[in-house]
């Protein structure tokens, strides 16, 4: 890199760092810290629903796992169809369910419906199947980092995380969402060059070699995972991915606070909407860099071979570094700094709202009537804690053979189904109590442990989320049935007004169809003018 790529990237970062130590500077209360005073317009929120998704993790790993990957290649798309059948669930379902408490956590809607055992359990789950996610993330950038300064992997880790927690400490959710807008636009503009740069190097010419037409194939209808090898076929990543994101943004409180920030059911509601109509272009935008990384693969034997031993994910830190021009490298690994530090942000925020709001006040009351400043001082203070804790999963992890995008998805998978299915029972079955939620979260993840350690190369852990779902929905609804505890003892219950119709979520249905339709032709056009 030369001087103008430096000039890029640390000012860059210091916009994010100025951005957030004036937006910090304006906070007043952890209302403010958490839910940016719950005025949170809806097309930012769902800006930044989008932008934590689709991220640092993607431009490393999607086209890794499209170009490289085995069993790889565009098959990912087949995820995306589950995005607005779970924003569908959670806008009619669950949403109800939250704004009728108004708390900071949606752990707050279990400890009513439940007590306070499921609400500190399901909450505890959150910490740390977040902080490991936060360390996936973490890693991610670090390989792009990594190249570019040339350093080992570890001290890269530990500079990008210092730089993160920077930023992280001081911002608060407010200013976590405005650098989501800006790392959205940074990482969209650098995906586009990218793509214009690829395109040079190939004259235009695209031809995919014959061995590698696999690749194009969106649609595998012919496996179903389970126990034949296919982790990626259409079965499991169409209803593995439905309960994962019904988890990921209605169960899970870093993406979920984004919904409590926007202003009520109908802001979130649209939030939802925004977020599944811009997260599909974006992630068009990287699988177009994987498809022309194929032919480009192809042509470039020796960039190919530099590859041999190394994790996938060093595709593209090596690409940038050998054949970005100066001044948009410096543009990119902007970008990717940007994703990294705001994504992290994102995850360490939540992780100390459930901190403090879950257990901090109910294990020390007198808390309640310290000062609105020294609230402040202890939320980033928790907020460091939990960076440091993450700093050091990615450096446990450093050096992996799977993409950075699959692990961070296997991470969720174990986690995810059965946290859906507690939301879900107390919802759903009105004879549920905390026993019998509880008992069903431990058999549902202790499926996906099992499934994880003795089947993980028959079983694809995208079955991980549906099957933890539903045995936790069933093992919660049968136990009152089949056991002698008797009626359920009488407590406060907060249901969800089931709205299957619910007012402005009709383009999500609509977008599915679009999304079907779009892949089914997008196949066969690719086929049809690439493959050689």
């Amino acid at each position: 890199m030369n001087i103008l790529d430096w000039t890029i990237i640390a000012s860059v970062t210091a916009l994010v760092i100025v951005m957030s130590w004036l937006v910090g500077r304006r906070q007043k209360d952890q209302t403010d810290y958490y839910l940016g005073g719950r005025k949170i317009p809806y097309w930012l929120a769902g800006s930044s629903l989008a932008a934590n998704q689709v991220s640092a993790i993607s431009l490393v790993g999607a086209p890794a796992f499209i170009a490289l990957k085995a069993g790889g290649g565009l098959r990912w798309l087949q995820y995306e169809l589950a995005v607005p059948l779970a924003m569908l669930f959670i806008a009619s379902v669950l949403l109800p369910a939250y704004s009728r408490l108004g708390g900071a956590t949606i752990y707050e809607y279990l400890g009513h419906r439940f007590g306070k055992t499921a609400r500190h359990t399901l909450a505890l789950v959150f910490l740390v199947s977040r902080s490991l996610g936060a360390g996936v993330v973490l890693l991610a950038t670090s390989y792009v980092a990594g190249a570019f300064l040339g350093l080992d992997i570890r001290p890269s880790i530990v500079l990008i995380a210092a730089i993160a927690l920077t930023y992280t400490v001081l911002g608060g959710i407010r200013a976590d969402i405005y650098t989501d807008l800006l790392q959205l636009v940074v990482l969209w503009l650098g995906s586009f060059a990218c793509i214009a740069v690829l395109w040079g190097l190939l004259d235009g010419r695209v031809s995919i070699p014959a061995e590698a037409a696999g690749r194009l194939s969106v649609f595998e209808f012919g496996s179903t995972g389970l126990g034949d090898g296919e982790t990626f076929s259409f079965w499991p990543m169409l209803f593995g991915g439905l309960f994962l994101y019904i988890s990921y943004y209605g169960c899970d409180q870093s993406q979920a606070q984004r919904l409590l920030a926007a202003g009520g059911v109908d802001g979130a509601r649209r939030a939802l909407v925004f977020n599944a109509l811009v997260r599909f272009p974006l992630v068009l935008t990287y699988c177009a860099i994987g498809v022309l990384m194929i032919p480009f693969l192809a042509r470039t034997p020796d960039f190919a071979a530099s590859l041999h031993g190394l994790p996938p994910d060093y595709l593209m830190p090596r690409f940038f570094t050998g054949y970005l021009p100066p001044g948009l490298l410096g543009f990119v690994v902007a970008g990717m700094l940007a994703a990294s530090m705001s994504s992290l942000d994102s995850a360490i925020n939540s992780l100390s709202a459930v901190t403090w709001e879950d257990f901090a006040r109910g294990l020390f009351p007198r808390l309640d009537s310290i000062s609105d400043r020294r609230k402040l001082l202890a939320s980033r203070v928790i907020t460091l804690f939990w960076g440091v804790f993450s700093t050091g999963f990615a450096l446990r992890i450093a050096g992996g053979s799977e993409t950075v995008i699959e692990l961070v998805n296997r991470i969720g998978s174990a986690f995810y189904g059965p946290v859906a299915g507690v939301f879900a029972l107390g919802i759903f079955v009105r004879s549920a109590r905390e026993i019998h939620a509880l008992s069903g979260f431990a058999a549902g993840f202790g499926l996906n442990i099992i499934l994880w350690a003795f089947f993980d190369t028959t079983v694809s852990w995208m079955w991980w989320n549906l099957g933890g779902f539903l045995l936790t929905l069933v093992t919660g609804a049968l136990i009152p049935t089949l056991a002698s505890f008797g009626r359920p003892r009488a407590t406060r219950r907060v249901r969800a007004g089931l709205l299957p119709a619910a007012p402005g979520t009709a383009p999500l249905l609509v977008w599915f169809f679009v999304i079907v339709a779009f892949c089914a032709a997008l196949e066969r056009v690719l086929a049809l003018l690439l493959i050689g």
